[in-house]
């Protein structure tokens, strides 16, 4: 689940890096770990564990409780999938609502699960609006939302919430990606979740609403297919060996994480706080430990990314950190939109296939690399079980763009949720 705290970014350089050199000292002691622990369960995916069966939640007489009026929808720049022009035209008896970007790991997941009530709910007074509310640029532009939404597969209407003012609107601070809203035909909101999971809870919900709203559902049966869950061995862990929490590249995350006072920022080095948009030297300390980035190399800090600086003979240019986790997801772009090459390795080795993303290749020598030739995130690594390790990314490119890291615990590996 990405989190957008909606705090203001550090206009003082300086400040972020004084503030940033005593950070980083500090971290070497136990309270950077305890601020990293209870940021991390801040920022996990949400993943139900067992509850009541969809037939249960069903013929509940329960009713959803009524968490008031649903907010408009404002300041919509366009919509996909509609000639629809505004939510009265598009919504029916029981409207979803879920607020998403396509490079969110999390929102994707959640995409089969809405397809399938797509499915089977559509013809029976449902109907699902994707608000897209783009947390990096290349998230913003509409061309890249409409060829995302045809490789993912969405077929509901999109709303393009361009300047985020519903986003904020709706979710005040902090706001979340993806935040769920089931909504009824007077237009209140009698559901609300964050993240991933509650998918049997949420059918239920949508049930009950419409069988309240005159639909017969007896033939249709619920969905008992059973949810993705955490990986044991990722729970109840200290915070230096748990699930590494979403890490981001660009000085806007970072300084606004320093500036909070509560959560350590991403990237350990002095010299990334000097300004943004500013080339650095940075030389690898040698020890990651888990939950931060580290650089060697020359690089570009950007509000929302890190740009390689140089082109390079080798690959002595590179972006490292350890990593607990079962699945690993990179949102990365070519700065010039021409396709390039991002050397993968794992502890310093080629990836074996069985533990790497589908988005990674193989050449004939058998090193592991990813083709980055769109704006999108890209699956690195897909384990079946819980570990720590080192990640590494190079590239000879001097347009290689980085923008975040979101980490998956699930038994098994990762999830199916669709393409792209």
């Amino acid at each position: 689940m990405s989190i957008d705290d909606g705090s203001t970014r550090a206009r003082y350089p300086w400040v972020a890096r004084v503030a940033a050199i005593g950070f980083i000292v500090a971290t070497v002691g136990l309270l950077a770990w305890t601020a990293i622990g209870s940021d991390s369960e801040a920022d996990s995916a949400d993943v139900s564990g067992t509850g009541p069966s969809g037939d249960e939640i069903a013929n509940s007489i329960e009713l959803p409780p009524d968490l008031g009026p649903m907010p408009e929808l404002v300041d919509i720049s366009g919509w996909l999938n509609t000639d629809a022009t505004n939510f009265d035209e598009v919504r029916s008896e029981v409207t979803i609502v879920q607020f998403w970007t396509f490079g969110c790991s999390n929102c994707k997941a959640t995409l089969p699960h809405l397809q399938e009530l797509y499915t089977k709910r559509h013809d029976e007074g449902l109907e699902i609006i994707g608000v897209h509310a783009h947390e990096f640029d290349h998230e913003r532009e509409p061309d890249n939302v409409a060829e995302a939404v045809d490789d993912l597969g969405v077929v509901w209407p999109v709303a393009l919430d361009t300047n985020k003012t519903s986003f904020v609107q709706w979710q005040g601070s902090p706001r979340y990606w993806p935040r769920t809203y089931v909504i009824d035909s007077e237009n209140r909101i009698r559901f609300d979740h964050i993240g991933e999971g509650a998918y049997e809870v949420t059918e239920g919900k949508i049930r009950e609403l419409l069988s309240e709203a005159g639909f017969d559902l007896s033939m249709i049966a619920p969905n008992t297919d059973a949810e993705p869950v955490l990986d044991v061995d990722s729970m109840g862990v200290e915070a230096s060996m748990g699930l590494t929490r979403e890490l981001y590249a660009g000085t806007g995350r970072n300084y606004s994480a320093l500036m909070s006072q509560t959560t350590p920022p991403y990237v350990l080095h002095s010299e990334f706080y000097e300004g943004t948009d500013i080339d650095a030297l940075y030389q690898d300390p040698g020890i990651h430990p888990n939950h931060f980035l580290f650089l060697n190399g020359l690089w570009t800090n950007t509000e929302d990314s890190l740009v390689h600086a140089r082109e390079t003979e080798g690959y002595e240019d590179y972006l490292v950190l350890q990593f607990f986790a079962t699945s690993v997801h990179v949102v990365m772009a070519s700065t010039n939109s021409e396709p390039l090459d991002v050397r993968i390795t794992i502890d310093g080795e080629p990836m074996l296939p069985e533990r790497a993303g589908v988005d990674v290749k193989f050449d004939e020598d058998g090193n592991s690399y990813v083709r980055v030739d769109e704006s999108r995130m890209y699956r690195v690594v897909d384990m079946d079980v819980f570990d720590g390790h080192e990640l590494k990314l190079s590239s000879t490119s001097p347009h290689m763009e980085v923008f975040a890291f979101t980490f998956g615990a699930y038994q098994g590996g990762e999830p199916e949720s669709g393409t792209g």
